[in-house]
């Protein structure tokens, strides 16, 4: 696997703290194009015929895209830079959210298709702008982009409904909104993100050996069943709190309930990953918090489902964010970081796209949500063992090599 690095002081940004904020807002659009389409779900199928089998194709499109289009982007980045890419990704972005509104079906599953691949892309790059502009502070950017993304799809569970109501009840409206957003990413990144017009200095290196690395496998696949739950939730929590009896809009507010309660631990999460001996107990805790949570949301009384909302949030919000700090504490150096990065976005999040599409046949099959829960608690167990595997203290053993460039 080769990496590349560019580096070039002249085309650093004059202010960290722009760069910060314009990295937040950028982060909280790479999000609502999936988050902002479940509470509508009952509303698509009625209007277009799709069944829960389809309607979990459509959820799981986005998720397989992240990890089939991640290695596209280090290979954009190094002919256009990583900065450049971005903004043409947040430009992909818009053009894509609206496209699913138009031509039917086709344009509803080519819109999600595109709106996954630009995400993608833009998601498998910011950590290296991270890492490179913000090497002393990495934790807490880290922090600070989770954050972001769970704020953005907070809020578009959250208003997705209340949209489509004042648009006469139409979803498609619901949908198209989000644009809005991903231009002002695309433009704050125009003025704030792409900087400097130098020719950067290049150099490339050669990672051997991630692949044969048990702890790299530990991590990637931590963070795909983790993220696989994630976007169970994403993608059917609205609908299974609508057959106990919620509203959509009750049900849409208690997605973004639950995601909110990720700004928690998403924050906070790095943090506690870096302290200790190793993260073993932090990811036990994460995990045990999603499980019962989302176990609560399908079982416990209704009264109660709120406030296990919250527990989902909070232990999703920390799975995901320990996750990512793994990559780095389980990396002995920025090269490394980078491959595996991009080895956990791919199998991460191939793996995870399975779950919403699984989930969907599930309770297509069997007219209820119990064989699916059992889905999801096998899950849970798995990447509970994959987390203990890659919270011990040890690096990932892979060699770095410079090669030249032509």
């Amino acid at each position: 696997m080769t990496t590349s690095i560019k580096t070039n002081a002249a085309s650093r940004p004059a202010s960290p703290l722009l760069l910060a904020f314009t990295l937040f807002l950028v982060a909280i659009n790479l999000r609502p194009a999936l988050s902002g389409v479940a509470p509508l779900l009952a509303a698509i199928r009625a209007t277009t015929g799709l069944s829960a089998t389809g309607a979990g194709s459509l959820t799981t499109l986005p998720v397989l895209c992240f990890g089939a289009i991640a290695p596209l982007g280090p290979l954009l980045a190094r002919r256009y830079s990583a900065e450049r890419t971005i903004l043409f990704g947040l430009l992909v972005l818009a053009v894509s959210v609206v496209l699913r509104v138009f031509f039917g079906l086709p344009g509803l599953f080519a819109g999600t298709f595109l709106a996954g691949a630009s995400i993608g892309v833009v998601m498998v790059l910011l950590p290296s702008i991270i890492k490179r502009d913000f090497s002393e502070s990495a934790g807490i950017m880290t922090g600070l982009y989770t954050m972001g993304l769970c704020l953005g799809a907070a809020v578009a569970a959250g208003v997705a409904v209340p949209i489509q109501r004042l648009a006469g009840g139409d979803w498609r409206a619901s949908l198209a909104f989000w644009a809005l957003p991903a231009l002002l990413g695309a433009v704050a990144w125009g003025v704030f993100g792409v900087h400097g017009n130098a020719t950067p200095v290049q150099k490339r290196y050669r990672v051997t050996g991630l692949r044969a690395s048990r702890i790299a496998w530990h991590v990637a696949l931590f963070m795909g069943l983790q993220s696989m739950l994630a976007y169970c939730v994403f993608g059917w929590l609205p609908t299974i709190l609508i057959d106990r009896g919620f509203t959509p809009l009750a049900a849409g507010a208690a997605l973004s309930a639950s995601i909110a309660a990720q700004l928690v631990t998403a924050l906070g999460g790095p943090s506690l990953a870096s302290r200790g001996k190793d993260q073993r107990l932090v990811v036990m805790v994460m995990i045990l918090l999603t499980a019962a949570g989302l176990m609560g949301c399908m079982y416990a009384p209704v009264s109660q489902i709120w406030f296990w909302a919250v527990v989902l949030g909070l232990g999703q919000g920390g799975s995901f964010s320990v996750g990512m700090m793994l990559v780095v504490l389980r990396s002995p150096n920025s090269q490394i970081v980078a491959s595996l990065s991009g080895m956990t976005q791919l199998v991460g999040y191939l793996l995870a796209a399975v779950g919403p599409f699984v989930a969907g046949v599930m309770r297509d099959a069997t007219g209820n949500w119990n064989l699916a829960a059992g889905f999801f608690m096998v899950t849970a167990v798995a990447a509970l063992l994959m987390g203990i595997g890659a919270g011990q203290r040890l690096y990932v053993q892979a060699k770095v090599e410079e090669v030249a460039t032509s």
